[in-house]
């Protein structure tokens, strides 16, 4: 070999060589971060894991999220938006030029009359706003001047997998992070011995079984692995895979941790990727939470009273009544974001008998969660989110009158509620038109709510994006999403 070509060699094992150790060096930074936090983060900041340097963008006044997501589609016409107009045309034809040319699903495209329904019961003017609420809800007609109405939510989604995906991830199609992801992704958490996002799921007493629940609900898509959400679940084993296996002592699980941490901790400094990172996370975490999880699911301390409120459910694993009770518990311990999923909100038949049971499911325990919150002063800054993944349309499906009628999906406008964290509560925002059929005011999209939970945790969501696909990509997505500013305090 030529001195030139001798040369070349040297220079190329010399780049090889920088860029290896820069790898490796880039490696073990983050390793050194992930396990070590407290000497990466600074002497104000009171995390003890993740986030992002920068953010919040600007005071928060949300600290964290429980999200009460009713899943099937809640009947805002039965629960929170009741007009006159739908008793003075009470089995009458829902007009043309009110029902347009909208898509329908499939169960009522093809019916040939489209009667008006009012709401199933009576209600009341709640609060010192008004806020008609359903008979249905007495424990939510109770917090009504804790909460805020948006009346004018909408969403393009007419089918529940797609509609509970896009409120859950802000997109349609499957693969993308949740809104606990990007939570913690961005905020991190201040419980080094909690998940940053854990996720409850529920069956109520109306449809049954619900729609399903998948777990990628909760998971982190394209964010790093680490940022998806644990779900707890009910019984002896919240977590699955956390108990050490018949003969295996916590000392022994220590030492195999601490090896497996060390492979990982080369593979992690050789290749820099950060899954191999987030694989001792997940190992550390689930370690830690062999201790934090059963103290956490020990209610036992909790008073007569505060068990009365939650309802006669609350000491029944699984139930929605007991995961509100969890949930305040997480939000107690600096959990970023909770999120709970109550199944069987789906009424296409049977209304008569399935919305009052699913209703006696979530009321008491729900306004309980609001008062407990409020009486500790965390609901200051906590955001609670009660939503779902679209409305149910104003005319019948089936024959009216028959106990097997039923309200099809209806995407074009429905209610959900926020409290807390930031919001106004006692009032109401937007309206829809004589037969809550459409938007009449102050149209907020399902991006615009994405918008406004980020904002109330201190985030510009125009600013929060990760690389993916060679794409910005945010939770709000690629299209305009607003603020919903008057709704704030």
């Amino acid at each position: 070999m030529n001195r030139m070509g001798q040369y070349q060699q040297q220079q190329q094992q010399l780049r090889r060589t920088f860029l290896g150790d820069a790898t490796r060096g880039l490696g073990s930074i983050a390793l050194g971060s992930l396990l070590f936090p407290e000497l990466a983060r600074g002497q104000e900041s009171k995390r003890t894991g993740g986030g992002i340097a920068g953010l919040p963008h600007f005071a928060p006044k949300a600290k964290r999220v429980v999200c009460l997501f009713q899943s099937g589609g809640l009947s805002h016409v039965d629960l929170f938006d009741d007009k006159p107009m739908l008793h003075e045309h009470a089995g009458k034809e829902l007009p043309p030029s009110i029902k347009g040319t909208q898509r329908l699903t499939g169960m009522t495209s093809g019916q040939s009359t489209y009667p008006v329904v009012p709401p199933l019961k009576t209600g009341k003017k709640c609060g010192l706003n008004g806020t008609w609420i359903s008979d249905l809800l007495p424990g939510i007609q109770g917090i009504a001047d804790d909460i805020c109405l948006v009346k004018s939510l909408y969403t393009e989604a007419i089918n529940h997998d797609p509609a509970i995906t896009f409120m859950n991830t802000g997109n349609q199609q499957p693969g993308y992070a949740s809104m606990g992801a990007w939570a913690s992704y961005g905020l991190g958490t201040e419980n080094e011995n909690l998940p940053a996002f854990i996720a409850m799921v529920s069956q109520g007493t109306g449809k049954n079984p619900g729609q399903p629940i998948f777990s990628r609900l909760w998971g982190s898509g394209f964010l790093p692995s680490s940022h998806q959400g644990v779900g707890l679940r009910p019984g002896a084993n919240p977590v699955l895979y956390l108990s050490n296996p018949p003969g295996v002592e916590s000392s022994q699980r220590r030492e195999m941790l601490e090896d497996l941490s060390q492979l990982n901790s080369l593979r992690a400094a050789e290749l820099g990727d950060p899954e191999t990172l987030a694989r001792i996370h997940s190992y550390e975490m689930a370690y830690r939470m062999q201790t934090s999880v059963p103290e956490l699911t020990d209610i036992s301390k909790e008073s007569a009273a505060t068990l009365d409120a939650y309802g006669p459910e609350v000491l029944k694993p699984g139930s929605y009544a007991a995961n509100c009770l969890l949930a305040r518990r997480l939000l107690e311990r600096d959990v970023r974001f909770v999120q709970l999923f109550h199944r069987g909100w789906d009424q296409h038949v049977a209304l008569g008998r399935q919305l009052p049971n699913q209703c006696r499911d979530i009321d008491q325990p729900t306004a309980a969660l609001i008062r407990d919150l409020k009486q500790s002063g965390m609901l200051e800054d906590t955001l609670v989110v009660f939503a779902t993944e679209f409305g149910r349309t104003v005319f019948s499906q089936g024959k009216m009158g028959d106990p097997g009628m039923g309200r099809d999906h209806h995407g074009r406008s429905f209610t959900v509620w926020l409290a807390g964290g930031g919001i106004r509560g006692g009032m109401e925002y937007g309206s829809t038109d004589d037969f809550c059929y459409n938007i009449a005011d102050k149209p907020v999209h399902l991006r615009d709510l994405h918008a406004t939970i980020l904002h109330c945790l201190g985030i510009d969501h125009s600013r929060f994006t990760y690389k993916f696909r060679g794409l910005n990509t945010r939770l709000t997505g690629v299209e305009d999403a607003h603020v919903v500013k008057d709704i704030l305090v």
